[in-house]
C-alpha cells in the first residue's frame, strides 16, 4: 500500500504549477512584516511558494518528507532567486539542534500526520527546534468545513495523475483540538484564526484552521 511520501512523489510534477503561488500569501506577507529578520524554518515545504514573502532579511530553511517535492523545491528556489537551506526530512524528526530557530510556518503540513502520537511528537519537535519566545504559524484543514459535515475525522482525498486517482490522509482537526495539541507541546497559543478569505461571521466553519503560536520555556 502506498505511503503518503509515495503517492506526493508522484503528485509532486504537477502541484508544482497547481499550487505554483501561496494561498496564504496575505498571512505570510503580514508576517514578514512582523517577523521582519531571522532565522526561519518551513516545514513540508513543498515546492517552497510559502518561502517568497520571506525573501528578504530572512535566512530560510526548509524540511519536506518528498524528495520530489524538494527537487521541485530547488527549481523553484532557482526561479526566484531564493537562497533556501532544503533538508529531506520528517516533521517528527528533524535534523537541527535545539533552539535553532526564531520563526517557522507550517503550511497544510500537519493534517497528513496519521496518530494523536505522532501529531504531539512533530508539535514538540517543532518546539524544540525554536528559540524562547519565538513564533510559528501553522494551518490545517478545518473538520468543520462545509464539505466534511458528514465525514470522519480521518479521510482520503483524492488527486488524479495519469488517469489514476491518488489517495491522501488527512486527519480533520477542529480550532479546540488542534489549539489543545499545540499547548499540550508547551506553545502558548497567540491567535486562533480562519483563512483571509473566509467571510462569514463565526470562524468555526472555515476552511482552515490558522494558528500563530509562540514557544514559552
Amino acid at each position: 500500500m502506498a505511503t503518503n511520501r509515495d503517492i506526493f512523489d508522484r503528485i509532486a510534477p504537477g502541484w508544482y504549477n497547481f499550487r505554483h503561488w501561496s494561498i496564504f500569501r496575505s498571512e505570510l506577507e503580514a508576517l514578514a512584516q512582523r517577523w521582519r529578520q531571522g532565522r526561519l524554518l518551513n516545514l513540508g515545504c513543498a515546492h517552497g511558494p510559502d518561502f517568497l514573502p520571506f525573501h528578504q532579511g530572512f535566512d530560510l530553511y526548509g524540511v519536506d518528507f518528498s524528495p520530489e517535492m524538494i527537487k521541485g523545491a530547488r527549481r523553484y528556489c532557482r526561479k526566484f532567486d531564493l537562497t533556501v537551506n532544503l533538508s529531506l526530512a520528517d516533521v517528527g524528526c528533524l535534523p537541527f539542534s535545539d533552539r535553532s530557530f526564531d520563526w517557522a510556518v507550517s503550511i497544510a503540513t500537519y493534517h497528513h500526520i496519521k496518530g494523536k502520537e505522532e501529531q504531539q511528537r512533530a508539535l514538540s519537535e517543532l518546539w524544540r527546534v525554536l528559540a524562547p519566545g519565538a513564533e510559528a504559524f501553522i494551518t490545517v484543514w478545518n473538520r468543520w468545513q462545509r464539505r466534511f459535515w458528514f465525514k470522519r475525522k480521518e479521510v482520503t482525498v483524492p488527486w488524479r495523475t495519469g488517469g489514476k486517482a491518488l489517495k491522501r490522509y488527512y486527519y480533520l482537526f477542529s480550532y479546540p483540538e488542534l489549539e489543545k495539541l499545540a499547548r499540550q507541546a508547551g506553545f502558548e497559543v497567540v491567535e486562533s484564526f480562519p483563512e483571509s478569505s473566509y467571510q462569514h461571521r463565526f470562524k468555526f466553519f472555515s476552511r482552515n484552521i490558522c494558528l500563530l503560536l509562540k514557544k514559552v520555556d
